[in-house]
């Protein structure tokens, strides 16, 4: 049976280093606040002009690329997973596969916030096992500093997030005893309001659920998709309900890492590593205990990352990868849960 690997990886993060205590100065805040409610305690910020998104993804891809001993001509097919992409329209696949001299290959853009890479990674997955593709690049990059609120009105949101990107190379194998397992989707859009950002949108209706959405009161035509009083309430910036997030999230994690074990009839001492999408120290932290792994068995690097959203699971497999914590044959499972809602999980025979 034919399978996916990962052959190669990848990682990119800004030079750029924020501290808790770099975020004082914009906002009423504090080291200890921050730390006790995420238990992030720095992040990277890419630069203001001379980084975008795509160009962080590139980065990453070279390395993954190399790590595969292949090339970008190779690569016949990307997938690229973000929720801020440089342009309204096109996709950041396409602005990869050009920075990157490659062929007129295929290039999908994934909108699936922080479940992105694992959508990602299954959509190259299902390529992989059909055949009808070799070297599918999957990247995941994200430049959050842009489009946050350094404000005390905005800072629940904007002290979770940072910049960075990760990218893998999927190739066939037939090993039996190496690649992907499966690959586990959920989505439930009762919530969608819950965390989101609604501006700018094309949505005609401006309250939802009780819920403001945008402010089109006396507004002409051309001012639907982003208009002053949008700005003046803040409504161009992302809104979380952060508790509604975390019971849900605490719920959807150990479930969904769960069917993956099950589907393979496998048990949580068969793990090697679980890395989950760094959103929140203290959600992994819920999740550990419910499933009752040992602290060798989870890898979080939120506290000097923060949340890269859809680049946090590559950026975090990429690190353990490199400090020997993922070793030829060792089972990894990577879990996500996000802005949707939408959850996945992965199974991995590294």
């Amino acid at each position: 049976m034919l399978r996916s690997k990962i052959s190669g990886i990848g990682m990119y993060v800004p030079k750029n280093v924020f501290t808790n205590n770099d975020l004082v100065k914009y906002m009423d805040t504090s080291d200890e606040w921050i730390q006790e409610r995420t238990g992030i305690k720095e992040r990277r910020y890419a630069d203001r002009t001379g980084e975008t998104t795509t160009t962080m993804g590139v980065e990453a891809a070279k390395i993954a690329i190399e790590r595969a001993g292949t090339t970008a001509q190779d690569i016949d097919f990307i997938v690229f997973a973000t929720i801020c992409p440089d342009y309204y329209f096109p996709g950041c696949g396409v602005l990869l596969q050009r920075a990157m001299q490659m062929k007129e290959i295929g290039a999908l853009d994934v909108r699936n916030q922080c479940s992105g890479f694992l959508y990602a990674l299954s959509v190259a997955d299902q390529f992989i096992k059909t055949g009808m593709y070799k070297n599918i690049l999957v990247v995941a990059s994200e430049k959050h500093s842009f489009g946050l609120d350094f404000s005390t009105r905005g800072r629940n949101i904007s002290v979770i997030f940072g910049d960075g990107a990760g990218a893998v190379v999927l190739q066939p194998t037939e090993n039996v005893n190496s690649g992907i397992l499966s690959t586990h989707l959920h989505s439930d859009g009762n919530n969608a309001e819950i965390l989101a950002m609604y501006n700018p949108g094309t949505h005609a209706n401006h309250w939802l659920n009780g819920k403001e959405l945008a402010d089109f009161e006396n507004a002409e035509i051309g001012d639907m998709f982003m208009s002053h009083a949008m700005i003046d309430k803040a409504q161009n910036f992302p809104t979380m309900d952060g508790q509604a997030v975390f019971k849900v999230a605490v719920e959807k994690f150990p479930a969904v890492i769960k069917e993956s074990l099950e589907a393979n009839n496998l048990q949580t001492s068969d793990l090697r590593l679980l890395i989950p999408h760094q959103a929140n120290l203290r959600i992994s932290q819920f999740v550990q205990r419910k499933m009752e792994l040992r602290d060798d068995q989870v890898y979080n690097n939120i506290q000097k990352y923060g949340n890269t959203t859809a680049a946090s699971i590559p950026i975090a497999l990429c690190e353990a990868w490199e400090m020997g914590k993922v070793k030829e044959g060792d089972l990894v499972c990577l879990a996500a849960f996000g802005s949707g809602f939408t959850w996945a999980s992965a199974l991995l025979r590294w």
